[in-house]
């Protein structure tokens, strides 16, 4: 079988995090981006535990609850102020693991994402004692990430990292930039939301396609390892000039700036700001090589803008949190099902049936790959914008149409 599924959150008792991201309310909110399989997020934090609690169990490491499926995760920061995922087993693995790290955390009960105070290697070492799989969060990231702090797997988890099973790329790198370093070539790339919020426009924005024999925490164990049969066979996520660290930028102004500009300003901006490394930068100073050599076991990977984002320019709003852009998004999720359905599978003439001709267009614009981003940096979304055609909010005849970019269906189908 074929799932969804995003692998990084964050619940309600995380800091910066809404209070809708309650279990009840992911459920819910996961099946209508077209998501199958959630991971938890937080499972260290005891109050978000009993709320997984809730859901119905379908084995050790697998839960259930509205249809959607989830499995027990955390995110934690080291001694260095490296972020690690860790997926765990089963809840007594979680509990284990738990009373190893007590001594080293003192916000162990009051934050989702704790700081504890052992290396990347010591807390590898845990992980692997109760059989959990460790890698790096958003591995590039210039403030909490390994390459921002060491310069290699080893560097950042010594003797264990041939344990190490994946890599998560973060909202500002792709399977493009991360495969010019060949350390990474035998790794599994994962592409997750990290999301603090259930608003579609953060919950999956990021997510990964697995070939699995069911949705179960064991089966996609061996889809990350890519054994018996199992494998990755989709990355989906922004493209990278959306991420807010793409490029080299002023995290006061923004200013953007080349990285011999940044060096040359021994990284302050003009305006007395301190200019932050950008992932592209970060990469291209650690590269093996020029361009990218994806290994043999390397999925595709597809690019995809938030459908709220698309509805928000076409229609003229400034964010996609309002009532306005809600209430398009909601009549084409009602009529057609999920995000992903919308902005990948469903033929155009379809969508033009249940949604305004701005809006169609728009659509069409993203699938055609005319969508224009100009990139973030310093901790600011890049901005996306439409074709002039588009902006002008026509109304006449929808467009015919011409759907050259792969459906995720052909993805599907052909791995």
């Amino acid at each position: 079988m074929i799932i969804n599924a995003d692998l990084h959150i964050h619940s309600r008792f995380s800091g910066a995090t809404s209070d809708r991201m309650n279990i009840k309310t992911i459920s819910l909110e996961a099946p209508r981006k077209g998501i199958e399989v959630v991971a938890t997020g937080d499972c260290l934090h005891t109050g978000w535990m009993q709320e997984i609690k809730t859901c119905n169990v379908v084995d050790e490491g697998t839960f259930e609850m509205n249809n959607t499926r989830f499995i027990l995760s955390t995110e934690i920061e080291d001694q260095n102020r490296v972020h690690h995922l860790i997926y765990f087993p089963s809840f007594s693995s979680v509990e284990e693991f738990k009373e190893k790290i007590k001594p080293y955390s003192k916000n162990l009960e009051t934050d989702g994402r704790p700081n504890i105070n052992m290396t990347g290697e010591e807390i590898a070492i845990l992980a692997k004692d109760v059989d959990a799989l460790i890698g790096p969060a958003h591995a590039f990231t210039p403030w909490t990430s390994m390459y921002a702090y060491h310069e290699s797997l080893k560097d950042c988890y010594g003797n264990l990292s041939d344990y190490v099973s994946f890599v998560e790329l973060g909202l500002s790198a792709d399977s493009y930039y991360a495969d010019k370093i060949q350390e990474l070539h035998r790794l599994t790339f994962l592409t997750n939301s990290d999301c603090h919020s259930p608003h579609p426009v953060r919950l999956a924005r990021e997510f990964n396609r697995f070939k699995v024999k069911d949705a179960t925490f064991n089966e996609i164990k061996k889809a990350i390892l890519r054994t018996s049969g199992n494998k990755p066979i989709l990355n989906v996520g922004l493209p990278p000039q959306e991420g807010k660290y793409n490029e080299s930028a002023c995290i006061s102004c923004y200013t953007h700036y080349t990285l011999e500009e940044a060096q040359r300003r021994r990284w302050r901006c003009s305006c007395g700001g301190r200019i932050k490394k950008g992932v592209k930068d970060r990469i291209n100073e650690i590269a093996t090589f020029k361009e990218p050599q994806h290994p043999p076991h390397r999925p595709p990977y597809i690019h995809l803008i938030p459908l709220a984002e698309i509805i928000t320019k076409a229609i003229g709003q400034h964010t996609p949190f309002t009532q306005t852009v809600s209430k398009r998004w909601e009549e084409l999720i009602s009529a057609l099902g999920t995000e992903i359905n919308v902005l990948i599978d469903v033929d155009i003439n379809e969508i033009a049936k249940v949604t305004a001709p701005a809006i169609t267009e728009a659509i069409q614009a993203f699938r055609e790959k005319k969508v224009i981003i100009k990139p973030g940096g310093g901790g600011k979304y890049g901005i996306i914008e439409l074709p002039k055609h588009t902006e002008k909010h026509s109304t006449s005849n929808v467009i015919k149409p011409k759907n050259t970019q792969k459906t995720l269906l052909d993805y599907q189908t052909s791995h």
